[in-house]
């Protein structure tokens, strides 16, 4: 029998973030930071700093019941967001829809916000998938270097055309390393 998990916990957190279970009040602080069409250009909806796009994207996540706000710990002010999805019992999840603010690139935000996803998901699974389109080369890199290797390629429909993506994959014996 598969205990049911919680995949909304409130304690992840360093001193650099905290990962804030999403409530249906965090639109306007999280749209804040979306609005920036910088943000998306190399993401497969590249149109997501719209504000009815990303209400979409928004109510997806709430619903999704495993969305977080990524939170700056020194200034407390909302940089982004992320989820985890697409549990298969005992095997895998994915961790994905991130994003974060332009100010926040290129630095240690995005590999700790991973790190503790993925240090909570491998309590439960063996696998953490990352799906990322295939014209975002910014988060290609950052997923490989958590060690995450390139394991398959899809397509989505997406409301510009059909969009090439990939499959990286990551397992507990290889993060552990």
């Amino acid at each position: 029998m598969n205990a049911i998990i919680n995949w909304q916990p409130a304690h992840l957190q360093t001193g650099l973030v905290s990962l804030v279970p999403l409530a249906a009040t965090d639109f306007d602080r999280l749209y804040a930071v979306a609005a920036d069409p910088l943000i998306w250009e190399q993401h497969p909806s590249s149109d997501r700093y719209k504000e009815e796009v990303f209400r979409e994207f928004f109510n997806g996540a709430l619903a999704s019941q495993a969305a977080f706000l990524i939170v700056d710990t020194a200034t407390q002010q909302v940089i982004g967001s992320t989820r985890f999805y697409d549990y298969k019992p005992g095997k895998s999840i994915a961790i994905g829809y991130t994003f974060l603010a332009r100010r926040y690139w290129g630095g240690k935000y995005n590999g700790v916000v991973k790190s503790l996803m993925l240090n909570y998901a491998f309590q439960y699974v063996d696998t953490v998938i990352f799906h990322i389109g295939a014209t975002n080369l910014r988060s290609q890199i950052a997923t490989m270097r958590l060690g995450a290797v390139k394991t398959g390629e899809f397509t989505t429909q997406e409301a510009n055309g059909q969009k090439l993506s990939y499959e990286y994959s990551l397992h507990r014996i290889t993060a552990e390393k």
